[in-house]
């Protein structure tokens, strides 16, 4: 196993950080970085509680090697708002309770960013296709499609 220093930009802010060929950006995320809004969940993909965005794309940072992120520009849900003026995505998600424990929530919300910025005024259809690689433990699916609905008609409205 070897190693080597990276440097990416998270949540718009420079980052150094020592990665082993073999660690997953979520590893990296969490430990080095001390971001908690990447979780770790099933390690294979399959629930997206691990999700960021890198270079503008939803990904599962458990599939992604750290070495990857090099020169990259990583957003978590840290870096989308503050308490004080949250993103409309997250406050739509509250507004409408679309979530229970939250562990969810990175993959539910990020994915919601990245399908209203192609497709603004989505369909239920493509709101369920959209959120289909992310796992809600608690069942909260129906609040979680209102969610997204209102945070599209939200951002509608959202001067330019």
């Amino acid at each position: 196993m070897s190693s080597e220093e990276i440097t990416f930009t998270l949540n718009g802010n420079p980052v150094r950080a020592a990665v082993d060929d073999v660690e997953t950006l979520v590893d990296i995320l969490r430990r080095d970085c001390g971001v908690g809004g990447v979780r770790v969940g099933c390690r294979n993909g399959d629930c997206g509680s691990c999700t960021a965005m890198v270079d503008d794309a939803c990904v599962k940072t458990c599939l992604m090697l750290g070495g990857r992120a090099r020169g990259s520009e990583v957003v978590t849900l840290e870096g989308l708002g503050s308490l004080d003026r949250p993103h409309p995505v997250q406050t739509a998600f509250m507004e409408t309770y679309a979530f229970q424990c939250g562990f969810c929530l990175p993959g539910m919300v990020l994915s919601t960013i990245s399908l209203l910025a192609r497709i603004p005024q989505p369909d239920e259809t493509e709101i369920r296709d959209a959120l289909s690689g992310n796992l809600c433990r608690c069942t909260g699916y129906e609040n979680i499609v209102k969610a997204v609905q209102r945070a599209a008609q939200m951002m509608q409205r959202a001067p330019k």
